[in-house]
């Protein structure tokens, strides 16, 4: 199976991670898409204390409706800082005979040099970059960090990047949809509507909750 991996807080999950998840799927012909919450973020502060099981339960009813979409909670189960190596190794040592694929953010592509042994991703999977439009760059080798570079061949007929492993790395362009887990937060704790942002059963879980007020 080509299964994908798309990681994040997901404090809340939103229309936009939602959006990426299809468009990576449909782009690649991923028979499904993992949802992985981060148990314990490593690049950034958890805002609003917010628990994995909270944020995971959100996650839940985002996808209810979507069979090829799936929770994942093994950054939980395996403790410790949730560095996507690790998950991406788990998976690898559970399903061996499957093709993963890591779905990731154009903007947080930029900066995986700074990741926990970021060069391992590149040799443990194949990566699909969803990009914003107008923001790719003329040459996708210059994208990546200058350790790595020389490890990667461009294929411009297709133009994804071959990893010497045979790992490629997809580029996508998705459809523009500003959102900000930051704003709906902001909104949610003013008491304004979400509803644009949000599936309509997380926000009504939000609402009751009082997750963020």
């Amino acid at each position: 199976m080509r299964i994908g991996l798309l990681g994040g807080s997901f404090n809340p999950v939103h229309n936009a991670h939602l959006r990426i998840a299809r468009e990576a799927q449909n782009a690649c012909s991923l028979d499904r898409v993992l949802f992985i919450p981060a148990a314990d973020p490593p690049h950034k502060l958890l805002a609003g204390d917010v628990s994995f099981e909270c944020r995971s339960h959100m996650v839940r009813l985002a996808i209810a409706d979507s069979a090829d979409f799936e929770l994942s909670t093994v950054e939980a189960e395996r403790g410790g800082k949730s560095y996507s190596v690790d998950t991406i190794r788990d998976y690898r040592e559970q399903c061996p005979e499957d093709e993963l694929f890591f779905i990731i953010g154009g903007d947080s592509f930029l900066e995986i040099g700074t990741w926990h042994r970021y060069d391992e991703i590149f040799r443990s999977c194949n990566l699909i970059v969803v990009e914003r439009p107008g923001i790719s760059a003329a040459d996708p080798i210059d994208t990546l960090p200058k350790a790595v570079r020389g490890l990667f061949i461009h294929d411009r007929a297709t133009g994804r990047l071959i990893h010497d492993s045979g790992h490629s790395v997809d580029f996508i362009t998705g459809s523009p949809l500003d959102l900000s887990s930051t704003e709906i937060r902001r909104r949610a704790a003013a008491g304004a509507d979400i509803g644009r942002y949000v599936p309509p059963d997380v926000a009504a879980y939000i609402s009751q909750q009082r997750i963020y007020t």
